[in-house]
């Protein structure tokens, strides 16, 4: 048992085609919006490699058509699971471009429904964050960084803790302002771009901020930040935040 899945999504950016190959077909531009630290390796036959904690999968490079269309996907595993991603670029007149996306693959198991629910949610989220980044930080390269918060005890209890501590009422609305001041981190100052059931993404000048909820793991929170920063003192930083706001 097991289920095909498919996965589309589409945005207009106010960013240039070779801007949005940037973002999505090297290492840089992949780490500015998705998870964990990415590594390119160019052209057909090549490969993307991200590493997130203990999971480091490497993907096969499929289709590299340089500001046109990119594609990589999995190996498939001998219980049939992989994972495919396609993307595919049309510049506009006045320097916009359309961005297109596939996600697909094979959850294997009687309980793929589960995954597939974080998966669609998930990748929502991550499809959002491109597009906030090309809207807003196009051209810039970020430092990732990834904090994981300690065990919880529901994901309702700790959303409910995350939306006091940020200064946010529910039902999180993309606009929200969110402006705190904190010991770990200093004042965070800026909107949510992004927010559903599992997770809430904040704008700042020089940050996009994103709060998770993990599958089968405590939350954690995943950072892009454009500023010359100690990835490591911030990563302390906001896993002392995440202890004091799930507590």
């Amino acid at each position: 048992m097991g289920q095909p899945f498919e996965q589309h999504h589409e945005a207009e950016v106010p960013a240039d085609p070779d801007e949005v190959w940037a973002a999505i077909a090297t290492g840089p531009g992949i780490d500015s919006w998705f998870m964990g630290h990415s590594d390119v390796q160019p052209g057909a036959g090549g490969s993307v490699r991200t590493v997130f904690g203990e999971y480091a999968p490497e993907l096969a490079v499929t289709a590299w058509e340089p500001a046109r269309r990119f594609s990589y996907r999995s190996a498939e595993a001998p219980d049939g699971r992989f994972i495919a991603y396609e993307f595919l670029i049309e510049g506009r007149a006045g320097g916009s471009t359309v961005l297109r996306t596939v996600t697909s693959g094979f959850l294997p198991g009687d309980d793929w429904a589960e995954e597939f629910e974080a998966m669609t949610s998930g990748g929502e989220m991550y499809f959002r964050t491109l597009v906030e980044y090309l809207s807003y930080f196009a051209g810039r390269f970020a430092v990732p960084v990834t904090a994981f918060g300690p065990p919880g005890t529901s994901w309702d209890r700790d959303r409910a803790s995350l939306c006091r501590a940020l200064g946010l009422d529910e039902p999180v609305r993309r606009g929200d302002r969110v402006k705190v001041t904190t010991d770990e981190i200093g004042p965070i100052d800026g909107a949510v771009y992004f927010a559903n059931a599992d997770t809430i993404g904040v704008r700042t000048k020089d940050a996009l901020c994103r709060f998770i909820r993990g599958f089968h793991k405590p939350v954690f929170a995943t950072h892009h930040l454009f500023a010359d920063v100690d990835a490591a003192a911030v990563r302390q930083a906001w896993e002392a935040w995440l202890s004091r706001a799930l507590a």
